[in-house]
């Protein structure tokens, strides 16, 4: 069992022991006018992550293992399952396919790049910035 725990982690919320990524929990979909208007300054990150789903949790923990762009992108965190009408909204505000794991790049406003499951890579993300 501690196997899978380490590997999938335990928990519905992003790994805290990495502390390389300071999400900002998006749980209020005011919150959504906020990023973008902030990302007119300095782009937003947008991870949905469904906290039953390993495949998605695999993602999550690699994305956080390879981020280290804190100071170039605002990291923002939704958990899909308590928040399924802000992720919604995502789907229509910035007009991206509705997908779990998903990563949404917004900058001056627009979603600029997404993508999900195994193409999830801070790498690339890094390479939009």
């Amino acid at each position: 069992m501690s196997f899978l725990k380490n590997i999938f982690g335990s928990d519905a919320t992003p790994n805290q022991e990495s502390k390389k990524v300071n999400w900002t929990p998006l749980t209020d979909i005011e919150q959504l006018g906020e990023i973008v208007f902030n990302s007119n300054e300095k782009p937003a990150v947008i991870f949905k992550h469904s906290t039953r789903c390993s495949i998605s949790r695999m993602a999550l923990k690699q994305f956080e293992n390879e981020f280290d762009l804190e100071s170039e992108v605002t990291p923002y965190y939704l958990d899909l399952l308590e928040n399924r009408a802000i992720s919604n909204e995502i789907a229509s505000k910035f007009d991206v396919f509705h997908q779990s794991p998903q990563l949404i790049l917004i900058k001056d406003g627009q979603a600029v790049y997404d993508a999900s499951h195994s193409d999830i890579d801070a790498a690339v993300l890094k390479e939009l910035l």
